[in-house]
């Protein structure tokens, strides 16, 4: 059985990208393992989901990696999102897989919202 247990994204500002993952409705501990750099870290079901600072010859994050969330009330996150300036590249319509919108995290990764029936 294969499973995803594990995503780290790296960035130069760990404190502003929380805070953007945080609006998303995800909640981190502020923590370290040993003598490893001080990171965010959340569980999502199975999976930690990291934020830690870049490495040292690191210059920028990867702004290829695209994400997906399923979310409840997708409008009203939206329009929360809006109000707190992030980017919103597609607003949220229907497709084949759902109710979904995509916007933009601050080293510039797509994430996908889907709205889940609650």
């Amino acid at each position: 059985m294969l499973r995803l247990n594990l995503i780290v994204l790296r960035t130069k500002n760990i404190n502003k990208l929380s805070n953007f993952y945080e609006n998303l409705g995800i909640s981190f501990e502020y923590h370290r393992h040993g003598k490893g750099p001080m990171h965010y870290s959340s569980k999502l079901g199975a999976t930690v989901f990291e934020i830690y600072p870049l490495k040292r010859n690191q210059e920028k994050a990867d702004e290829s990696l695209r994400l997906g969330f399923t979310v409840s009330k997708l409008d009203e996150l939206i329009f929360n999102l809006k109000e707190e300036g992030i980017s919103i590249l597609k607003e949220p319509s229907i497709s084949e897989w759902g109710y979904f919108a995509i916007v933009q995290d601050l080293d510039g990764r797509k994430i996908e919202l889907t709205e889940v029936e609650e």
